[in-house]
């Protein structure tokens, strides 16, 4: 009996996440793939709403028929003080998931060259000519992979670059009084109990009675389920909410790490997304840079034959996130003073273009400048002697 034929593609993405999709939109507006065939392989049949992002941005984006709410003002604060920040000219803009995937699937779902499927990855295998790919249910080949699901084993086995996560879990609660204020986001809230560790509060307000709350760590270990929940109770307490309903939750847990995932990339095979160290290493935040990669990498992709590992780029801002990583492994307890300092009396707009690695060494300097000294000198030392 003959074996059935293996199907071929041109391109094939393993995992269709954020990293993933973005890119694949942005193939298709740019009308420059429509003679190629491609795949998007995942067990997850992306229906759910499973997480939300958030950004600043100057300027209306791509994804503007999608942001469910926008805040001009957020509020940051510790156990000492509380500052509102003015973020113009930014806004900070929030996406729900599951708004997102549908935005994305109606377009591709109208592409004669795009496949979705939801299959299980089980086998990934670069030969000379084409990539092999196995699932549960079946076998594939392309010219290119790019691979999306990530593999903690590769950044926790080793012990070179210091790996945390940015670990939640968020309530979308409704009120029966009107507690929050629809006009102001709670960026990083550090006056809960930090317990040895970097925690802070996070709240979208949708509305006067309607908001995600989040609690947030950026710690080496995660927690159990109740005492996140514990302290989301703890602190609507405080907020004076003592009647509510939970409407949804979400939790996850985004690996910060400057691991060079890159070095994993060959000649057919590219890693994006957080598999390929696409998520800013020192906050956790994927939105801005996964749109920032995907544009970056469509417009690679139209070069002629072009190699996978030549697409990635070190600059300076890893050798930044990689001195702040090394703070908070060695000294966990130290986030709420450094991100204190940085917005205590700083400049909201400087210090979000830092974040998002457009300034220039002045106002580099200008930034970093404002954090504790003595750390961050203790981790360059401590940096070059590895």
């Amino acid at each position: 009996m003959n074996s059935p034929q293996i199907k071929h593609f041109n391109y094939i993405f393993t995992g269709t996440g954020l990293a993933a999709l973005m890119t694949v939109y942005k193939m298709v507006l740019s009308g420059k793939f429509s003679d190629k065939s491609i795949l998007l392989l995942d067990h997850n049949s992306k229906k759910t709403n499973d997480r939300t992002w958030c950004f600043w941005e100057e300027e209306e984006t791509l994804w503007n028929a999608v942001i469910s709410k926008k805040w001009n003002s957020a509020l940051f604060a510790n156990e000492y003080f509380r500052r509102n920040l003015e973020l113009k000219p930014y806004q900070y803009n929030q996406i729900r998931g599951l708004d997102f995937y549908n935005f994305v699937f109606e377009v591709l779902s109208k592409q004669d060259n795009i496949t979705f499927l939801n299959e299980k990855v089980t086998d990934i295998n670069e030969l000379e000519n084409h990539v092999f790919i196995g699932t549960e249910e079946n076998r594939y080949t392309c010219d290119y992979l790019f691979n999306s699901i990530y593999t903690k084993a590769f950044a926790e086995r080793q012990t070179k670059y210091p790996v945390l996560q940015q670990h939640f879990v968020g309530w979308f609660v409704k009120t029966e009084t009107e507690i929050f204020n629809p006009e102001e986001a709670t960026f990083m809230d550090f006056s809960v109990e930090q317990s040895g560790n970097t925690r802070f509060m996070y709240v979208l307000p949708n509305s006067k009675t309607e908001a995600l709350v989040e609690y947030t760590l950026f710690s080496e270990n995660l927690l159990p389920k109740e005492e996140y929940e514990k302290e989301i109770e703890i602190y609507l307490k405080k907020l004076g909410i003592s009647q509510y309903k939970i409407q949804e939750k979400e939790q996850g847990s985004i690996p910060m790490t400057c691991y060079p995932f890159w070095k994993r990339n060959t000649k057919r095979v590219l890693n994006i997304g957080t598999a390929g160290g696409w998520t800013k290493a020192s906050t956790g935040y994927t939105f801005k840079n996964s749109d920032k990669k995907s544009s970056e990498l469509v417009e690679f992709l139209q070069n002629q034959n072009p190699k996978m590992a030549a697409f990635h780029k070190k600059s300076r801002f890893w050798f930044y996130d990689l001195l702040l990583l090394d703070i908070l492994y060695r000294h966990n307890e130290s986030g709420s003073s450094i991100f204190s300092s940085l917005f205590k009396n700083g400049n909201p707009a400087l210090i979000f273009r830092f974040l998002d690695e457009e300034t220039n060494l002045i106002e580099d300097l200008e930034v970093i400048l404002k954090c504790p000294k003595m750390p961050f000198i203790k981790a360059l030392f401590s940096t070059l002697i590895k």
